[in-house]
């Protein structure tokens, strides 16, 4: 397990500083990350939760965000509606309402978990705009994006043996045909 452990942190890092760069995410955005142990470990979202996994993920890329300045969202499992950790400084930014929930593995799933340890001043939300995000094993994170939400392919494609897809997010298009856009 040390060796998997040690694989799937550095699969993380990668796609979290890649997809940080790719995405120009600015300090103080929100950065919004699902992820599914079970997923990681090869087996159906929601029947493998591992803790350990995840706090190994968690705490590597943890202070990737930091050293850009980026909020993460870590998002809880269906159990909890999705609903999000982050930082109490970036509800009140955002002001965003804090919702009565502290997740646990198999509610709100160990990702989750291991953000709300680690977090300093840690709350849960219903909704984040994130101006990018890394779904780890199909967890649906589309829902917590800013309304125009742009593919990003990484170099890597699987944290362990979950799939990964990421976004990034661009404002809206608006005014026509005498518009003039950047």
């Amino acid at each position: 397990m040390d060796d998997f452990i040690y694989n799937v942190k550095n699969e993380a890092e990668k796609a979290v500083t890649e997809l940080l760069e790719i995405s120009k995410i600015k300090s103080g955005e929100i950065f919004v990350i699902g992820c599914s142990t079970s997923e990681i470990l090869g087996s159906k979202i929601g029947t493998n939760s591992a803790y350990d996994v995840a706090d190994a993920i968690f705490t590597s890329i943890y202070p990737i965000c930091l050293k850009h300045g980026v909020f993460i969202a870590a998002q809880c499992c269906e159990h909890l509606n999705r609903a999000l950790i982050i930082e109490r400084e970036a509800a009140n930014k955002f002001s965003y309402e804090p919702v009565w929930v502290i997740p646990k593995p198999k509610a709100g799933g160990s990702f989750a978990t291991a953000a709300y340890t680690h977090f300093h001043d840690p709350v849960a939300v219903e909704h984040v705009k994130a101006r990018a995000g890394i779904d780890i094993g199909g967890t649906l994170i589309g829902m917590h994006l800013a309304d125009v939400a742009v593919p990003v392919r990484l170099s890597i494609n699987k944290i362990g043996q979950a799939n990964i897809i990421c976004a990034r997010t661009r404002p809206k298009y608006i005014g026509g045909p005498r518009a003039v856009y950047e």
